[in-house]
């Protein structure tokens, strides 16, 4: 089974971190959004990836040879973003037709059982109710838990079942003729090609789709969902206070927490729901709620519910941010 991992978009709802990092490759809990993904599936023995790329994709491709040398990654180009569809559609030409794969999208981090996700023995989509499903990809099931049909941010939603994006899809060879069948017949929906309306024509032609409540699931397009979910994976992670902790001069660790390598801290308050970066410098400030990239010194600040970006230096007094990377900001 194989893996198709879409990250060729360019993230402009997370400006400015995106202008230099692809949202993937924003850090939530210690790792990049992409290896919590990554991270689930190899839980279950998934070990061959399809990434789709674009925009910034040789910093995927980096993180992706430093972070999993283990693993068999392959990589498709999508040089004009025409959709998800069209992105699904240009593995063709390196996954098997007769593959299973398993479609989980880049930016989205879920909480369910992944293990019996993956073994479900129908082509599967995750889902979840939601109160506004005209934001997303919706699907109506019956009582048997069958998807009956799929729409892409409908105007009137006949279900509020929202897709997640995670899809285990077993008639891959179907799927890629009906994707190939929209793109040649220039079949859009919100301007763009997409998945749900192949699968759609799957649904049509026979194939039978369940669907798969999930427990949860974030969708990391947004500042406040990214650290939403930072600090619902360090309570989950690094809830308790580490031995390690008491290298700190002066400091105050409120746990959860997570402190990158060889970062230093002193004279400050840090935590609750905090990341902080390898090699960051933290000095006489105190910061809650935040996520701080590799590199990045604070000193003299109080912070709360911001994200500052890798390579950065802030200097000064209690302000909410939103600073991407290589920025330097003196607030004193």
């Amino acid at each position: 089974m194989k893996a198709i991992i879409p990250v060729a978009g360019a993230g402009t709802k997370l400006r400015p971190h995106t202008y230099t990092q692809p949202k993937p490759l924003i850090p939530v809990a210690g790792k990049p959004i992409l290896g919590h993904i990554m991270d689930q599936l190899i839980s279950v023995g998934v070990n061959d990836f399809v990434f789709v790329i674009g925009y910034l994709g040789e910093k995927i491709k980096s993180f992706v040879a430093k972070s999993y040398p283990n693993i068999h990654a392959e990589y498709v180009v999508q040089n004009t973003r025409k959709g998800l569809g069209h992105a699904i559609w240009l593995t063709k030409d390196i996954i098997p037709l007769n593959e299973e794969v398993i479609i989980a999208l880049g930016d989205t981090i879920i909480e369910a059982d992944i293990q019996d996700f993956v073994e479900q023995p129908y082509s599967t989509l995750a889902i979840r109710k939601v109160d506004d499903p005209r934001k997303f990809g919706v699907a109506e099931v019956d009582a048997d838990g069958n998807i009956m049909k799929v729409a892409e941010k409908p105007t009137i939603p006949k279900s509020n079942q929202a897709l997640v994006g995670w899809y285990k899809i077993k008639e891959y060879k179907a799927l890629i003729e009906a994707l190939e069948a929209n793109i040649n017949a220039d079949y859009k929906t919100q301007n763009e090609f997409q998945l749900t309306d192949g699968i759609m024509m799957l649904i049509k032609g026979g194939a039978q789709i369940k669907g798969y409540k999930v427990d949860n699931w974030y969708d990391c397009g947004q500042k406040e969902v990214l650290l939403e979910i930072n600090a619902i994976l360090l309570k989950k992670h690094y809830s308790k206070k580490s031995a390690e902790y008491s290298k700190f001069k002066r400091t105050i660790i409120v746990p959860p927490v997570y402190i990158g390598q060889d970062a230093k801290i002193s004279s400050s308050i840090i935590g609750p729901n905090i990341t902080v970066g390898d090699h960051a410098v933290i000095e006489n400030s105190i910061v809650k709620e935040s996520i701080i990239g590799s590199f990045t010194k604070l000193k003299g600040i109080v912070m709360s519910n911001s994200i500052i970006g890798s390579d950065s230096l802030v200097v000064g007094s209690a302000r909410k941010l939103n600073i991407g990377d290589n920025t330097e900001l003196d607030l004193s």
